[in-house]
């Protein structure tokens, strides 16, 4: 037979020590006058004390309720406190997590370089994608989301990235962050990089990347500047090409990196593959492109989405090769075709063609450079961008193109 109960209006007033209200409802009034709820249960054959709220905010019936359905539960078989603590504990997003687990394991990196270049890909092409959204309601869509575009763009980084994540999701469901109920039980939702059913086959990254031939960039250009397409998508793409940038570089570039008067690019080392600044010698084309950009857009990103000082999506220019009848080709494939015509059509130095894209220089020649062919390589690109800007059927432009191709070198 249940015995008195508690009476709402009586509960501030009583004195300190546990007053049951029954069925194992306790009010636990402290000496220092906090007063908050407490159920004692039995959960899978052992007794316990849970705590399921302060007075200040949970009524005598509310109390009751939740003291109810827990006993329920536990009758059931169920592990509420398990339960209970999956509801109280806190999700990081999995930006958060990601930080958290690169601190913890950034000291078995080979080099400080290594640690940078682990987190610079998750920047670029990870967090813009889900990094803000909380690591318990992140599938495999929003993994290839941030991972498709770049597949077969730049299948090594796209590789790499998409294990370094993996490895994020491991630590996320060992710290408990992506379990969930399923009953009585405490279950680990799957860890959501499995997605390489969905994704193209690339030779596990070992092909080149398509790229467009050099004969065709002329029309390439000219088509590209007639393309029904956003300015920041048209200038951005034909920046990109001039430029022979990584498209990462050029999406994320902004106005604090150029140098007009010097007629320059720095890009800075977290943004470049080798973890090294690299500074762009800019044609006349390039600066065109520039001050055409600044009359569409304030804002610090060059070319920007049509969210103010928000970068361009991985796949914009993938999706205006496209458009333009090039599906087989990736806009990382145009740093090939300017290598092909460098070597093909002019005189420069291969270390010159090479840095130009911000190679690095394999073999024993690397130990002994102490230049990066600055003044060799703003010839290079001017030649490059008048190529490129020139039709063949532009006659008096063609002659000007080969002059200056017979000059080069």
């Amino acid at each position: 037979m249940m015995g008195k109960r508690l009476v709402a209006i009586e509960l501030k007033s009583l004195p300190p020590g546990m007053h049951a209200d029954g069925a194992g409802l306790y009010l636990n009034v402290q000496e220092s006058g906090s007063r908050s709820w407490i159920l004692r249960t039995v959960v899978r054959g052992k007794r316990t004390d849970i705590g399921i709220g302060g007075l200040a905010t949970t009524s005598l019936a509310k109390a009751r309720e939740t003291a109810a359905s827990l006993r329920e539960k536990a009758r059931n078989g169920e592990d509420i406190l398990e339960a209970r603590r999956i509801e109280k504990r806190v999700i990081p997003t999995f930006k958060e997590a990601a930080l958290n687990y690169h601190a913890q394991v950034s000291e078995t990196f080979d080099s400080e370089q290594h640690g940078q270049n682990w987190l610079r890909s998750l920047e670029l092409y990870v967090f813009p994608a889900f990094g803000s959204k909380m690591v318990d309601m992140i599938d495999t869509a929003d993994v290839l989301r941030a991972i498709g575009p770049i597949w077969n763009e730049i299948p090594d980084t796209a590789r790499r990235t998409l294990r370094r994540v993996k490895a994020i999701f491991d630590y996320c469901q060992v710290s408990g962050y992506r379990n969930i109920m399923v009953g009585s039980l405490a279950v680990p939702l799957p860890n959501p990089c499995d997605i390489k059913t969905a994704l193209p086959n690339n030779h596990n990254g070992e092909s080149h990347h398509a790229a467009l031939p050099y004969q065709e960039l002329p029309k390439f250009i000219a088509d590209l500047r007639n393309l029904t397409a956003s300015w920041s998508v048209k200038l951005g793409f034909e920046f990109l090409v001039l430029t022979a940038a990584r498209t990462g570089e050029v999406l994320h570039a902004n106005w604090s990196e150029i140098d007009l008067e010097a007629k320059t690019w720095t890009i800075p080392a977290q943004r470049m593959k080798m973890g090294i600044a690299h500074q762009v010698p800019l044609a006349d084309r390039c600066v065109e492109l520039l001050g055409l950009a600044k009359q569409f857009n304030e804002g610090e990103i060059l070319f920007p989405s049509s969210k103010p000082n928000t970068p361009l999506s991985n796949t914009c220019f993938l999706m205006a090769l496209r458009r333009m009848g090039h599906p087989g080709i990736t806009a990382h494939g145009f740093r090939a075709t300017f290598k092909t015509w460098s070597e093909e059509k002019t005189n420069f130095d291969s270390l010159v063609i090479e840095a130009s894209m911000a190679h690095q220089v394999k073999g024993i020649e690397r130990h002994y450079l102490r230049t990066t062919f600055f003044e060799q390589r703003v010839k290079l690109m001017a030649a490059w961008a008048t190529f490129a800007s020139t039709l063949p059927s532009d006659e008096a432009a063609s002659n000007k193109r080969r002059t200056i191709l017979n000059r080069v070198g």
